[in-house]
């Protein structure tokens, strides 16, 4: 037995221990001895080394000891909403330096390789605040760039730019044409709308320009939903189950993706910078999305309801039921930089892109209703009602100082709606008010003056209950649609216009000149019409007085305001009444909501294309029509510059008109370049056999002898004189 094995024996104390107990102790532990020799090792778990569970975090702030703990939290906070790091927050590692401040990386370890790959893809690029967007990379990629020579890297050579997708390629067409897109059957087709040859009664909308034969061939569909323009015409949107997908340039190439299940609507900002999905489900806390176009990342999302908002409103009456609010809409601004929502008494206004709260707050407006933003400034208009002692209020509030530039009180309001003109000069306020028993209700109108110091109101008292009132776009004129009673089937329609023009005269009293008063005044009024609703033409002066819905006859009326002429038409069931973007044209539709399997006004879906003189150019039936859309067209010509265009429109008349004459005939040639070449052959074939004739002339005269039957010596020509009498009269002198 060796030393070590008898250090690790329990034997009595030496002087108790005989000889003969020494034997009897070997014999009863021989069994158990072995002859293998001790060697007492440690026994380690196996070490980790794929580190398939742990991330490098970079960009991080660099902070000094004070603040090292904190951002140790935020980091945890970040990352542990992505999987389980087991060991909490010291399952995060930030080096530090020699005097403790941090290096600006972290490692990060998760329970499961799976959440660390989740890590790298959902947080990789979040933007942690304004001067720090992390990267996440796994930390065996780190591991890798470690034993990268960095002597042996030689950049590469630059990759060509892509081209890119030139979205105003439409706009050069040399005849300036426009264009518009139809929704019908399973088919969004595209076409160019061509005045000529409607103006010929050739039809208008034969050129088809795209109708998604691509995604035909590949066997989907280019739209499943609805579609939109961008507002300058430079996309077009198409929606599908999934989201929403952009398309420009001349062969319509796809241009984007952003992700928006069961998107019902798209709204573009008034630059095109900026893309806004709704599916309107209130449970969705994602249902609002915002998305950059440029780089189609989603800026920021939100729920149908901003927080705290009221869903119901009080009836107006005792004993009704109450009314359900719709949710409140985002709108932008005219210039891209801001985006705002009405919430429960306050409008929040949000700064593009970051679209952080525009001052870390809201705007205060107890009780707001509605607002709209100014087409042509960062000026905000809202209207709240009478709010305890508070009376009704119509306040304009200029972003982002916040100041109010004007508010006007307003007494036994009911209800309110705003209208701004197309430029933002003017803002129209219908005011509908009851007297103290609330038992009558009249109407009057607010008009602001947006460009005049101080911004004055003027205020028009109308007895009739008012149906409809619109701005003539870019210009100073409005109309309204008026009656005694609100269900009246005969209304008026009377014009206003917020300049008076008075002639300058010399003392003689001939007119030298004219001079413009900001004064409001009434130009005229159109009684007994059967219309429900006013379209004025993008150019202004003309407007369409159109009969819409399932009780209107789908009256039509062209009026000039300018010369008075007035042109009467019909589009039974009408829906709708469209402008192109000159103005030259207008549709009116019948159409049918998708998704509906039975439609009762089936069998007149289609369209009616119309001049701007109410002639009609064009119709058009579909058994499933679903949406008409003109491609709206950004105008490039200063207000200075239109009134130019319009004091020298004969010049340009005698142009266009010469244009269209020289392109008439050449649409002419072509078309007629088939009948040319046929008439060309038979011409051919007639001067082949008559040469044919000829070198057959003398086997002819052999053949009869001599006789020419071509000579005319051989005939022989008498003139013979018939005379008829077909009336005789008498007259007695």
């Amino acid at each position: 037995m060796s030393t070590m094995e008898e250090e690790h024996l329990d034997l009595p104390p030496a002087a108790a221990v005989t000889d003969d107990d020494e034997d009897e102790a070997s014999v009863a532990l021989s069994d158990y001895y072995s002859d293998t020799p001790l060697r007492p090792e440690p026994s380690y778990p196996p070490l980790p080394e794929s580190f398939d569970s742990t991330i490098l975090v970079m960009n991080l702030p660099a902070v000094d000891a004070g603040k090292f703990d904190k951002l140790k939290r935020v980091v945890h906070r970040i990352f542990s909403k992505v999987g389980t790091i087991p060991d909490g927050e010291n399952g995060i590692r930030m080096p530090t330096g020699p005097e403790g401040r941090s290096l600006g990386f972290a490692f990060c370890e998760y329970a499961a390789p799976g959440d660390a790959s989740n890590a790298v893809q959902a947080v990789d690029d979040y933007p942690m605040d304004k001067n720090h967007r992390l990267r996440v990379m796994p930390y065996a990629d780190a591991r890798r760039l470690r034993d990268v020579d960095v002597s042996a890297y030689r950049p590469p050579p630059p990759e060509a730019a892509p081209t890119p997708v030139d979205t105003t390629a439409w706009l050069r067409d040399s005849c300036q044409r426009d264009m518009f897109v139809i929704r019908e059957g399973k088919n969004t087709v595209i076409h160019w709308n061509d005045p000529v040859k409607a103006g010929s009664g050739q039809g208008a909308c034969s050129e088809v320009d795209y109708d998604g034969s691509r995604e035909k061939a590949q066997g989907v569909n280019w739209c499943d939903y609805y579609v939109a323009w961008s507002p300058k015409g430079s996309y077009l949107a198409t929606m599908h189950a999934k989201g929403v997908r952009l398309w420009g340039g001349a062969e319509y190439e796809s241009i984007g993706r952003f992700l928006a299940e069961g998107v019902e609507d798209v709204t573009f900002s008034p630059c095109e910078r900026y893309i806004m999905t709704n599916n309107f489900r209130p449970d969705d806390p994602a249902a609002v999305k915002i998305f950059d176009v440029a780089s189609r990342k989603l800026l920021k999302s939100f729920g149908l309801y901003p927080p705290n908002f009221t869903t119901e409103e009080a009836p107006m009456e005792e004993g009704d039921e109450p009314v359900k609010r719709p949710p409140p809409k985002f709108a932008f601004s005219h210039d891209d930089k801001y985006v705002a929502r009405m919430g429960q008494d306050l409008i929040s206004i949000y700064e593009m892109p970051s679209l952080k709260l525009l001052d870390k707050r809201s705007v205060s407006a107890e009780g707001v209703a509605e607002f709209q933003w100014s087409p042509g400034a960062n000026v905000i208009a809202y209207w709240a009602p009478e709010v305890r002692n508070s009376p009704a209020h119509v306040d304009l509030i200029e972003v982002p100082s916040r100041k109010f530039l004007r508010q006007k009180n307003l007494f036994h309001v009911s209800k309110c709606s705003m209208a701004w003109q197309s430029r933002g000069e003017y803002l129209g306020v219908k005011v509908l008010r009851h007297t103290k028993s609330k038992k009558t209700l009249f109407n009057n109108f607010e008009l602001f003056r947006l460009n005049d110091p101080g911004i004055p109101v003027e205020m028009l008292e109308v007895k009739d209950a008012v149906m409809c009132f619109s701005w003539e776009p870019a210009g100073h004129r409005f109309a309204m649609i008026h009656a005694e009673n609100p269900s009246s089937t005969k209304v008026n329609v009377s014009f206003y216009d917020m300049v008076k023009n008075v002639d300058k005269k010399s003392k003689k009293g001939k007119v030298i000149g004219t001079t413009v008063k900001r004064e409001l005044t009434h130009t005229e009024t159109l009684e007994g019409k059967q219309v429900t609703q006013l379209f004025w033409s993008p150019a202004g002066r003309h407007i369409i007085m159109a009969g819409l819905g399932d009780n209107a006859s789908g009256t039509l009326e062209f009026y000039d305001v300018v010369e008075k002429t007035l042109a009467i038409k019909e589009h039974y069931r009408a829906t709708e009444v469209l402008w192109d973007p000159s103005g030259r044209c207008a549709v009116t539709t019948v159409a049918q909501p998708i998704g509906g399997s039975y439609y009762k006004f089936q069998m007149d879906n289609g369209y009616m294309l119309w001049s701007f003189q109410g002639r009609q150019l064009h119709q058009q039936s579909y058994e499933d029509f679903y949406q008409f859309q003109w491609r709206p067209r950004e105008s490039l010509l200063s207000k200075e510059e239109e009134t130019n265009v319009i004091t020298h429109l004969k010049k340009y008349e005698k142009r266009f008109d010469a244009e269209d004459k020289k392109r008439a005939k050449s649409k002419y040639i072509e078309e007629t370049r088939g009948k040319r070449n046929q008439r060309q052959q038979f011409r051919d074939r007639v001067a082949q056999l008559n040469d044919f004739r000829a070198r057959q002339k003398e086997n002819r005269l052999e053949l009869l002898g001599g006789y020419d039957s071509e000579d005319e010596n051989n005939y022989e020509v008498s003139t013979v004189t018939n005379e008829t009498v077909l009336n005789v009269k008498e007259e007695v002198m």
